[in-house]
């Protein structure tokens, strides 16, 4: 997989995921949960790395959900929150929580 909102560098033993959209500062998106994902179970699967260091490119880390991406017309039903929760939020969490190495 290609990243486009997320910049994987691993060395010396540490992975570095930097969100990467500074001009929305680096606000996820559904294309973010994804890379982000891949970098997660790149890392995991790497033996060499001991740590994750996580951080975001620009003046902010991460502003949150880009509710940019959940703008709607009046004629749409509203977004579930919810199952993005579901989808994406939590199993990150988990992900991040359980992930055999130091993460900072």
């Amino acid at each position: 997989m290609k990243f486009n909102s997320i910049l994987l560098n691993i060395a010396d033993g540490v992975a570095t995921v930097t969100l990467n959209r500074p001009e929305r500062l680096n606000a996820f998106t559904g294309e973010m949960h994804a890379e982000l994902r891949e970098a997660l179970a790149r890392t995991k699967a790497d033996p060499g790395v001991r740590a994750l260091l996580i951080t975001g490119a620009g003046r902010g880390f991460c502003a949150g959900q880009d509710l940019s991406e959940r703008m709607m017309s009046p004629a749409t039903a509203r977004a579930d929150v919810g199952h993005s929760f579901a989808e994406n939020y939590y199993p990150l969490l988990e992900t991040l929580r359980t992930l055999p190495l130091p993460v900072q």
